[in-house]
């Protein structure tokens, strides 16, 4: 791969240095074909990870609308066991969620010891769109930053991984997947009044990712932003960040218990 997915903490992330339609100068069919592979590794590490039920992924899925989140997912959930996979999708907060600090909500979804849980937006939200959205002064939402840099450390030391990934799409390739959902009926329920605004905020949103992609890249929990123009290409960057993830953290089943042999009537 020769673009990189990360850069080193510390240093400002401008979303323009990232090619979104970058490929490697593969073909659909080897990425797809790769893809596979990766899928049927991460089956059998996730049920490591769940027998072994000490430690914790979190895959966080963000990125501008239609950028690609929800077939994302659909890849991952196709190689990983439901017994193992939580999902969660975070949208606009209801009425007890906003009786309760802005990360409550997040926290309740963290996954036990043992699973994978895979957020459809998450913690960012609350520093990208009530910031774009003119929903919260910056008074508000500025600090949010070194609350969420806490948070998550608090929750890697207790034994959760972070797999933080933006899904980066060009405008052009946004507009053209806003076109296919207004003409397709299977996909029509997805768009709303807001969609089409914010489509108008482009701008906005981009300098709000990039400070909050910048500010909340740490050691411990860097963003890979991910070319997402070529959904097979995106898929693929995405199993092989959980998969390396996975092979990283190594987990192992818990030991037999040898009295057990010869108990059986």
């Amino acid at each position: 791969m020769d673009q990189p997915l990360t850069v080193p903490p510390g240093r400002d992330i401008r979303l323009s240095d990232f090619d979104p339609d970058f490929h490697e100068g593969l073909s659909r069919e080897d990425a797809e074909q790769e893809t596979r592979r990766h899928c049927d590794k991460l089956d059998e590490l996730a049920y490591r990870l769940f027998a072994e039920a000490r430690r914790a992924v979190v895959v966080v899925l963000q990125g501008i609308d239609t950028s690609g989140k929800d077939g994302t997912i659909r890849m991952l959930a196709s190689g990983i066991s439901p017994q193992c996979l939580d999902v969660v999708s975070f949208k606009a907060p209801s009425a007890e969620e906003l009786a309760h600090d802005f990360l409550w909500r997040v926290h309740t979804a963290i996954p036990s010891h043992g699973r994978i849980g895979i957020f459809n937006r998450s913690h960012y939200e609350d520093v990208i769109v009530v910031r774009v959205r003119k929903i919260l002064p910056e008074s508000v939402w500025r600090p949010r930053y070194a609350q969420i840099n806490a948070f998550e450390k608090l929750l890697q030391d207790g034994g959760l991984t972070f797999v933080k990934c933006f899904l980066h799409i060009s405008n052009s390739e946004q507009r053209q997947r806003l076109e296919e959902r207004l003409r397709d009926p299977k996909k029509q329920w997805k768009l709303g009044p807001d969609d089409l605004e914010d489509r108008k905020r482009w701008d906005a949103f981009t300098a709000a990712y990039e400070e909050a992609l910048s500010e909340c890249n740490t050691e411990q929990a860097p963003w890979h932003v991910v070319p997402a123009d070529k959904k097979w290409y995106r898929n693929l960057v995405v199993a092989r960040l959980v998969r390396k993830t996975l092979e990283r953290l190594d987990p192992r089943f818990p030991a037999f218990d040898s009295s057990l042999l010869g108990k059986l009537d």
